[in-house]
């Protein structure tokens, strides 16, 4: 890799870990979304810096499109009433898409960048095929593929089993 993909990809990986400290440390679920975003989005640029676009556009697709969605479905489930509303009018001020827009930008620009410039020869270790990658991902990896699916399961399970717990609590006090 050049010294410009060296920096591109610890620069992705600092936004990655910063914006993973900082979805953790939320308290406020729809921020701690915004930035586990930030946080797939920027691994998904270390992923085609190293030259894996098909992996890149997974990550994109399956984790900060369907896997985010599930998240805020659960949220949205588990809606507290009236006293939700008046938070999130709270919320839609814009302060809070500060951190996530700025940390955004930069992996935008960044990957702007690598994109239009033209390419180097040696800049990337070589493309990845896609069946590389399943090779990888269901040869020696895949107990930690079926581990991080049983997780999630797990997590679906215990968001519809809070919801549940929710809805009746709800219903009685009416």
């Amino acid at each position: 890799m050049t010294n410009f993909a060296h920096i591109a990809f610890y620069l992705a990986g600092a936004v990655a870990v910063l914006a993973t400290v900082l979805a953790i440390t939320r308290l406020v679920a729809v921020h701690a979304l915004l930035y586990l975003i930030v946080s797939l989005l920027a691994v998904a640029v270390d992923f085609y810096i190293m030259g894996a676009p098909l992996l890149a556009a997974l990550e994109v697709i399956i984790y900060a499109g369907a896997i985010v969605v599930l998240f805020v479905f659960v949220v949205m489930m588990l809606n507290l009433g009236t006293q939700a509303r008046e938070t999130e009018r709270l919320w839609l001020t814009g302060r809070a898409w500060i951190g996530p827009a700025i940390l955004s930008a930069l992996l935008l620009a960044e990957l702007i960048y690598l994109i239009l410039r033209p390419p180097l020869l040696g800049s990337l270790s070589g493309v990845t095929s896609p069946k590389q990658i399943a090779i990888a991902l269901y040869g020696p990896y895949v107990l930690g593929v079926e581990l991080a699916s049983m997780l999630l399961l797990g997590a679906l399970v215990g968001a519809c089993h809070l919801g549940r717990s929710s809805l009746s609590e709800t219903e009685v006090q009416r």
